[in-house]
């Protein structure tokens, strides 16, 4: 795995390895993401200049919890601000700028967990008390108690190491990928057509 260092960090029954991890941007993949042909030479390069400074907030962690393990991948919420605020200045750029924090995610998850490019899903583990405890001393709670969502935008949850794509999901029944609905992360490939 390219640029991945592992700091470990110890809790009571869960144990953190923070990842730092940068991966390297695939034009070609963002396109097929994004949905775009081409990528004019400003926005290319603002996409760019955006791609090295969100590397700098991303967060990476495998974390132990018992016997199960987990990857998380994360942007914090200035990111999501700043996507909020693209959006509003101009929806075209929002959109690309939204792209490209999920493209960011993914990108990591797929270096990390290359078998789920494969699988076209990262799937979501059921969260138990101490993934939910642990998720909201990351910083990235659930959205409430009973939900099985992050309340980040731009944040991914899977199993580690891969153990299988969407069957496995603990979200499959709300899955937008699942129900013939736009996803949310969705691996470039996998659209439906």
């Amino acid at each position: 795995m390219r640029g991945i260092h592992v700091e470990n960090v110890m809790n009571t029954n869960v144990q953190i390895n923070r990842l730092a991890i940068h991966p390297g941007f695939d034009l070609e993949n963002f396109l097929a993401m994004s949905h775009e042909s081409r990528i004019g030479g400003a926005t290319l390069e603002r996409l760019e200049t955006l791609w090295e400074e969100w590397q700098e907030k991303l967060s990476a962690c495998i974390i132990q919890a018992g016997k199960i393990s987990y990857l998380a991948v994360w942007l914090p919420e200035s990111v999501e601000d700043s996507v909020e605020r693209a959006w509003k200045a101009q929806a075209s750029e929002g959109f690309l700028i939204h792209c490209l924090a999920q493209f960011l995610c993914m990108t990591v998850i797929q270096d990390v967990l290359p078998e789920i490019e494969e699988g076209g899903c990262a799937p979501s583990p059921r969260p138990s008390e101490t993934l939910r405890q642990t998720m909201a001393e990351l910083g990235i709670p659930y959205k409430s108690e009973t939900s099985a969502l992050l309340s980040r935008t731009y944040a991914v949850l899977t199993h580690y190491p891969y153990k299988g794509g969407c069957e496995i999901c603990h979200l499959k029944e709300q899955c937008p990928k699942g129900s013939g609905e736009e996803s949310s992360v969705l691996l470039p490939g996998f659209e439906q057509a």
